[in-house]
């Protein structure tokens, strides 16, 4: 069991990424603070592992064969790539990491399901337009409502704080439903632990690092990229998890950073696109483009270094 230690550290960089995405916009808007959110987010994305994460797991595990030293591999060449990419506070895609890591394996192993990585390829680019497509539509309807309602301020207030609720726990759900394949898909495919403990341990370690180390990342998301008033923050927020869970009824792990940010990018277009900051969005499509390359070249040094033998003279 020792080997899944890098299921785990995965899982942990994961959720240090991508709490940004279900919890960051609540809280950057002052509506949430960040522990409860982060404990109601932890719940959650337990519950969502262990209810729905299966069909993502059987797609990652899918796409090639790998024993039990290349999911191993595979695990740590990801979680390497995300922790990167987290402390240069960059919100980027885990399923990317995930892939791309697998990517490298199957190169070398010269067996990959093209037909299963085509279609995981052609959701990534569906992912940011998706969010951003629902989050349009929904700041629409939802300020038609919203602005139909005769309350007070102290109740309107109470409202976008419940609404603010509800969608990171719905997030969280689609988070976990669909990102657990990324954590431990790869150790189902070589025959380490059953489908149920790998939703368990999955969805275990990405709560521990929503936890412990998801801070960062929120003010890439909340406040660089557009600056979120409370009742965008809900739009985007419930923009990202409707677009998970879609793709989580696919069958395919995607990103949640991806949704969220295409989202936020929808925001800005209501808005107007001269409220996104163009420069941080470079830079995380710079990252977002890199991430399945450098996953991919980690996982080919690190099984080359696997296989070097010592000879002493």
């Amino acid at each position: 069991m020792f080997s899944l230690l890098g299921g785990v550290f995965l899982g942990w960089s994961l959720g240090a990424n991508d709490a940004s995405n279900i919890i960051g916009t609540a809280v950057t808007s002052k509506m949430i603070r960040f522990w409860p959110a982060a404990i109601l987010a932890s719940v959650f994305v337990m519950i969502g592992a262990v209810v729905s994460g299966q069909a993502g797991i059987e797609t990652i595990r899918g796409l090639t064969r790998l024993d039990i030293n290349q999911a191993v591999i595979s695990s740590v060449a990801a979680a390497v790539t995300v922790t990167i990419m987290t402390l240069m506070g960059l919100p980027v895609s885990a399923s990317q990491s995930v892939v791309g890591a697998i990517i490298g394996i199957g190169i070398l192993n010269a067996q990959l399901n093209v037909g299963g990585l085509g279609k995981v390829a052609l959701c990534w680019v569906g992912t940011p337009v998706g969010g951003a497509l629902i989050s349009v539509i929904l700041y629409r309807l939802m300020a038609f409502v919203y602005n139909s309602l005769t309350i007070t301020l102290f109740n309107a207030d109470r409202l976008l704080r419940a609404g603010l609720i509800f969608s990171a726990s719905y997030g969280a759900y689609a988070l976990g439903a669909n990102n657990v394949a990324n954590v431990t898909a790869v150790f189902v495919g070589a025959g380490m632990i059953t489908i149920l403990a790998a939703a368990l341990i999955g969805g275990g370690s990405i709560a521990l690092g929503i936890m412990t180390f998801s801070r960062p990342v929120m003010e890439t998301v909340g406040k660089k990229l557009v600056t979120l008033d409370p009742f965008s923050a809900l739009v985007v927020s419930l923009a990202m998890a409707m677009t998970i869970h879609l793709y989580t009824m696919i069958g395919v792990p995607v990103s949640s950073s991806q949704a969220a940010i295409g989202a936020v990018l929808g925001i800005g277009i209501v808005k107007g696109v001269n409220t996104v900051s163009r420069n941080t969005l470079k830079r995380i499509l710079l990252a977002w483009f890199f991430t399945p390359v450098v996953a991919c070249a980690i996982a080919l040094v690190i099984t080359y270094l696997s296989r070097l033998r010592y000879m002493p003279i």
